[in-house]
């Protein structure tokens, strides 16, 4: 049998309910207990049976919480109306310490609130099977324990099965800084949840949700750590001005932009969003959504136009902890996403009037800045040009 046929055929083989082991098993014990099922075999198939195959009691006993957990919470979900918060984390907090008794962890929580389950999220939270993390979630949004939702999309505990009802339910409940925290936390986002959260901070009101403070707070704490950083002499001269180029660019980010706005430099500046998935997310956009991102990209090449000197800190996260700074668009980033909405509704743009004149503006502003691209390459040709005569007539000096 060829190795093709053999991965074809366990392919095929019906295996064990994923409910069972939803966890991530502690697979290196087990492997090494593994022998071979025959010492001398003459079959020459390129996959041999082993035999000693079992399940480490630890990871029997954590799996077997889980499903007994799971059951619990699911039948006490089913009477909403005598189920509350209380309860919720008194099972939870059981669960979770009998997880840390199998493993030693030191995590231990002394009162039932979101402060001691958040901690222990942080450190067991790896241990919860898959349906059971979908089950928290869910108990989460249903009794607003919005503290322990954070916990679990920061750590990465948020399955991607059960993704696009957690974006619709935060929609729902108007949680913009969890939505966000999606954004960033959450590996691979489709298409179409993109594009709910996309819509969701186009059409936002004005202060039309509370947890939006936590947005403004955010980049407002990253811009007066970055001045201090800038003038902070302990920090030597190279992570100085690291710190005075991350000043400037979180300057821009934040001054002028109201804090829908600053929810969209997540969006614009993620990595999961590749031009394919903002190209389909445009496309489903109404026409006040369009204007409103128009005017929002028209904010960034006016900042550009004005502050040429601005560029990515991409040391500035790890030298510095200036985390905010990877989630600053780049120019590149607001001239793709100018790009994809005028290839996607040309027609809309050119036939209604009311686009006309921040067309116009754009334009004026693309010009000066393509202008200014031009001098900037003649002068870095002539600047390598210089480079190579220097090395020339130092080397025949030599």
């Amino acid at each position: 049998m060829s190795l093709l046929e053999v991965i074809t055929k366990a392919s095929i083989t019906p295996t064990t309910s994923d409910e069972n082991y939803s966890i991530v098993l502690n697979s290196e014990p087990v492997l090494l207990q593994l022998k071979p099922e025959k010492e001398e075999d003459d079959d020459v198939s390129l996959v041999k049976r082993g035999t000693g195959w079992r399940l480490l009691s630890t990871d029997v006993e954590v799996i077997e919480l889980g499903q007994s957990f799971f059951k619990n919470l699911k039948k006490k979900m089913k009477k909403p109306n005598t189920f509350n918060k209380d309860e919720f984390f008194k099972l939870l907090v059981s669960y979770m310490t009998e997880i840390r008794e199998k493993f030693g962890d030191s995590v231990h929580a002394d009162r039932l609130d979101e402060d001691n389950i958040v901690k222990m999220i942080e450190k067991l939270g790896n241990f919860m099977g898959r349906d059971v993390k979908g089950l928290i979630m869910e108990a989460c949004v249903v009794l607003e324990t919005w503290e322990v939702l954070e916990s679990l999309i920061v750590n990465g505990l948020v399955e991607h099965s059960g993704l696009s009802s957690l974006i619709n339910n935060l929609i729902e409940k108007k949680q913009s800084w969890l939505l966000l925290l999606c954004v960033k936390h959450v590996l691979d986002i489709q298409t179409y949840d993109m594009m709910c959260v996309l819509k969701y901070f186009l059409a936002l009101p004005k202060n039309g949700d509370s947890t939006l403070i936590n947005v403004r707070k955010e980049w407002e704490s990253q811009a007066m750590s970055a001045i201090e950083k800038a003038m902070d002499m302990s920090l030597g001269p190279i992570r100085m001005d690291i710190a005075r180029d991350a000043s400037l660019l979180l300057m821009l980010a934040h001054d002028g932009f109201s804090v829908s706005e600053m929810c969209l430099h997540y969006l614009l500046a993620s990595r999961n969003v590749d031009e394919v998935i903002l190209g389909a997310c445009i496309s489903k956009l109404t026409g006040s959504e369009i204007m409103v991102l128009i005017l929002y990209l028209q904010k960034w090449l006016n900042k550009y136009e004005r502050f040429p000197q601005v560029c990515p800190c991409p040391k500035a996260p790890f030298e510095l902890g200036l985390k905010a700074c990877e989630w600053v668009p780049s120019l590149e980033d607001i001239v793709k996403c100018l790009g994809l909405v005028i290839d996607e509704h040309f027609s809309s743009l050119v036939l209604h009037q009311e686009f006309h004149g921040e067309l116009i503006s754009l334009d004026e502003v693309v010009d000066s800045l393509t202008a200014e691209a031009k001098i900037c390459g003649i002068l870095s040709n002539l600047t390598e040009a210089l480079k190579r005569k220097h090395k020339g007539i130092a080397g025949h000096a030599a």
